[in-house]
């Protein structure tokens, strides 16, 4: 878990600095042409390292090293966010220039060599590992403790049921749920999982990832319903053996994070391999950062989750931060509701944050 919640943290900071960077170049300061060129390319790099984030954070489970890369990694952006806040400062002419450039290329430095490590780790970009016999722990992750912190999603989750319950006749039901990543489309999934209204239905949780392989999902739903290890290696089969295994039961499945966006064959064929059977009656509930993808893989409206309020990020930050035991919290809370601000509607970036304070 601390591997994990270190990859989560240093993907919200990044996000912080990124949104710091992205201020300071639209923002009213007039820049240096050089100091201007260089945040640029800053901002190109932190791209490009977000890219790799969600395979690092998986990687540095039982990985040392990725674990010291994501380390090094959130300690440069406190280093970057530190300099551009004395940039904003420090913004007479007068002021030293030279000491501000010295910090530049040194941030440059740090990052190109950090940038340069994810290759040593072959972290992919927008992908997961693929190393054959890999298994991922996220695949049957669906317990969710009775203390894991949920804020402000309340409402959503009556709109989901309430959209559920209109269409829980239907043969085969598939209902995207949307939105950027970190929103908590897993979290609302995991909710929906855990609903009475599927009690008695059997449940099937597979996670996606960004490698669409239909003959995982097919196998996971079957080894999960069967509660037998499932190896099929032929799609006909795998469309066989869930026709019988599906026959006259009621199954609720969620597909965790389904990333397939440019091929719509795939996303068709999906449908066709979860509507195998007459007798059955099957609900699907996708999650996706990709609109496209619940665009063309939905049998009802999809839900884009909103983002949360300041205030639903404060009550995260508060509750992470352990704030309520603090002697001095009359003098810190506004400080505190400042940096909700900065979560932008994101609760995996508040939870970083609360956890780092």
């Amino acid at each position: 878990m601390g591997a994990v919640a270190g990859g989560m943290l240093a993907s919200a900071v990044l996000k912080v600095v990124f949104k710091q960077i992205c201020a300071v170049i639209g923002g009213q300061i007039k820049l240096q042409q050089d100091f201007a060129k260089d945040l640029l390319k800053m901002k190109m790099t932190l791209e490009s390292l977000a890219a790799v984030l969600k395979d690092a954070e998986r990687k540095s489970v039982d990985n040392s090293s990725v674990q010291l890369w994501l380390k090094r990694l959130k300690n440069a952006m406190y280093d970057i966010s530190d300099m551009l806040e004395e940039f904003e400062t420090d913004t007479q002419p007068a002021a030293p220039k030279t000491k501000l450039a010295s910090k530049m290329k040194k941030m440059r430095e740090e990052l190109k060599e950090i940038e340069d490590q994810h290759v040593r780790f072959r972290l992919e970009v927008g992908s997961a590992s693929n190393e054959q016999g890999n298994h991922d722990s996220r695949e049957t992750a669906v317990v969710m403790n009775d203390d894991e912190l949920v804020v402000g999603r309340s409402e959503e989750q009556m709109k989901i049921m309430a959209s559920l319950s209109k269409n829980i006749r239907e043969k085969l039901v598939i209902f995207p749920i949307y939105g950027i990543g970190g929103i908590g489309k897993t979290t609302m999934a995991k909710l929906l999982f855990k609903d009475i209204q599927f009690n008695k239905y059997s449940r099937v949780w597979v996670y996606v990832s960004q490698i669409f392989n239909l003959k995982k999902i097919g196998n996971s739903i079957i080894s999960q319903v069967s509660k037998t290890e499932s190896q099929i290696t032929e799609m006909q089969m795998i469309h066989t053996h869930l026709a019988e295994l599906l026959a006259g039961k009621n199954i609720l499945i969620v597909l965790d994070d389904i990333w397939e966006d440019n091929n719509q064959f795939q996303l068709d064929e999906l449908k066709k391999m979860l509507n195998v059977c007459e007798a059955s009656k099957i609900i699907v509930i996708l999650t996706t950062r990709n609109e496209g993808i619940a665009d063309n893989l939905h049998t009802i409206q999809p839900y884009k989750l909103p983002l949360l309020s300041n205030d639903s990020c404060w009550t995260i930050i508060q509750k992470k931060s352990d704030f309520d035991s603090r002697a001095d919290k009359t003098q810190l809370e506004q400080i505190g509701k400042d940096i909700a601000t900065k979560c932008g509607g994101v609760p995996l970036a508040a939870k970083a944050l609360g956890n780092m304070l």
